[in-house]
């Protein structure tokens, strides 16, 4: 089998990936902050006979952003999925957030997207085989934070890309999942959005991440797991901007990940 490279990978829908495509019979590089959280996890995965590789590496910090992406680049033994999951919430408006934490999540959730997506395309396309997963969230929809436009400007990057790699035999896919049950609500910012929401709104991780490697193999370039979801997103793209603007400011945060 291939083998994929999931960034954000100690926690969350980063580890489900892990979990998943390991138990598929994929040998995992797993890239994410926490040395020890890595080593849990890949002693898990041993289990399942694959080979997991840590790759320690903070994706706001330029030097570590680059040793991943030279990572992708290593043909000796060749990514073939790339999942770019790594992310976080800052649960807090543009006007009372630090810039440095605003600029940490533009470098992570838009600038490693882009460069290690750039990287991995450029491996790949020789070889005519390979996918890019990127996760984004249905907060892209939304408009009501710097976080749902980074995620939105992971959206028209994907389809982009996607576009500018047809015919070449690798694919670029983003899923959009909505609230999914995972470690990312557990932060002080972000906890009050368990009781904020109804448990009907809530989504399994496991669901989610079966959902967005279905949409790789099957080459789908959008992929919204659970029909309420999908219909939500049809229904606020229907709303004019100022109303869902005016309707949605202070909710923030939709989706998960790690950085």
């Amino acid at each position: 089998m291939g083998r994929a490279l999931i960034t954000g990978a100690s926690r969350g829908l980063g580890r489900e990936f892990a979990r998943q495509l390991a138990g598929r019979g994929h040998d995992v590089v797993l890239v994410a902050r926490s040395a020890q959280a890595l080593e849990e996890l890949a002693a898990e995965l041993s289990d399942t006979g694959v080979e997991a590789e840590i790759l320690v590496a903070d994706l706001a910090e330029p030097g570590d952003l680059e040793r991943v992406a030279a990572r992708l680049a290593d043909d000796r033994s060749p990514v073939g999925l790339l999942v770019n999951n790594a992310g976080f919430g800052l649960g807090t408006g543009f006007t009372e957030s630090e810039w440095a934490d605003e600029q940490a999540a533009l470098a992570v959730m838009v600038t490693a997207v882009a460069r290690l997506s750039h990287a991995a395309a450029r491996a790949m396309t020789p070889r005519g085989r390979g996918a890019i997963l990127n996760v984004s969230s249905i907060a892209a929809t939304l408009a009501n934070s710097t976080y749902a436009a980074h995620k939105r400007w992971v959206v028209d990057f994907t389809q982009a890309l996607a576009g500018e790699l047809r015919g070449t035999g690798v694919t670029a896919t983003v899923v959009m999942p909505g609230f999914v049950r995972t470690s990312f609500h557990d932060s002080e910012e972000l906890r009050h959005m368990r009781d904020d929401y109804p448990a009907f709104t809530w989504l399994e991780a496991e669901r989610v991440v079966a959902d967005a490697l279905r949409g790789v193999r099957r080459r789908d370039v959008v992929v919204v797991p659970s029909v309420g979801y999908r219909a939500l997103a049809v229904a606020i793209g229907l709303v004019p901007g100022p109303l869902r603007r005016r309707a949605l400011s202070g909710r923030r945060g939709l989706a998960e990940s790690d950085r």
